[in-house]
């Protein structure tokens, strides 16, 4: 399917893993010029490689800090330098630790809002301009499913990431109708982190191998874990003309596992 992107600009944050990576490398190859970011310049370098190999578009990469001010306008503005514009911006950030209610002090509190809200917040800002000057800007933020439905020993992201979603739905009622705003809310996806995650319980003798601890992830009705290119496949539909009436929405990618009913 043609998403009628090819020849745009994307910015996608957090993206040299995971599902941000998964994001750009969707972008990129219907042909959208990607700028990735991350923190780490050695894994940058490498994700900027492997979006190239699927991209017909240029890709760039920008180290940059998300909870720093300063680098969150800086990633906007050479986005806008390296490809004359911008016309989709697409956020996300690593997860705040986990943990309990009473496990959490006030300095966790403020750094998961500071990376999961402020964040948004500033590029978002930073982008305005840009996006409206093109033919239908979008932005993408990608979440988490406990948005929906709290899951247990998470409480930093069960409520700071509410605080995602109502930016969202404001700025799409504020930045409409030149520009649209949507958010996603991946569950659990194959993506490095997970994969860390259950080779280390392998290796505690939890399970007896990687496939049957990845099935202890899915706890979906389609008994499998997600490809994150299924979710990165999202974000590029929702920054396409093909969504064009799909405007305000936060979009669960995660099986059916998500027990609300809205």
């Amino acid at each position: 399917m043609d998403l009628a992107i090819e020849g745009n600009a994307a910015l996608v944050t957090a993206s040299s893993s995971g599902l941000g990576k998964a994001s750009a490398k969707a972008l990129a190859r219907e042909g959208v010029d990607v700028a990735i970011n991350g923190r780490d310049e050695e894994r940058l370098a490498d994700a900027k490689a492997e979006v190239e190999d699927v991209a017909t578009g240029e890709v760039i990469a920008l180290p940059g800090d998300l909870t720093d001010a300063d680098d969150s306008e800086r990633l906007v503005e050479e986005t806008v330098d390296a490809f004359g514009g911008l016309d989709h911006l697409v956020t996300s950030a690593g997860g705040p630790p986990s943990g309990a209610f009473m496990d959490t002090d006030d300095e966790d509190w403020q750094e998961a809002y500071d990376l999961l809200v402020m964040s948004v917040v500033r590029l978002a800002r930073a982008a305005k301009p840009h996006l409206e000057a093109g033919d239908g800007g979008t932005i993408v933020t990608i979440t988490s499913r406990s948005v929906k439905e709290a899951l247990d020993s998470l409480v930093l992201s069960n409520s700071v990431r509410m605080g995602v979603i109502g930016l969202e739905k404001t700025l799409s009622k504020e930045f409409a109708p030149e520009i649209r705003a949507n958010a996603v809310l991946p569950g659990p996806h194959e993506t490095a982190r997970i994969e860390n995650l259950v080779d280390a319980a392998v290796e505690r003798g939890e399970y007896d191998s990687y496939e049957a601890g990845l099935n202890e992830w899915a706890g979906n009705p389609l008994e499998r874990i997600g490809d994150p290119m299924e979710l990165g496949d999202t974000v590029a539909f929702l920054s396409s003309p093909l969504s064009g009436f799909i405007n305000g929405t936060a979009i669960p990618i995660d099986g059916g596992a998500t027990g609300a009913n809205l």
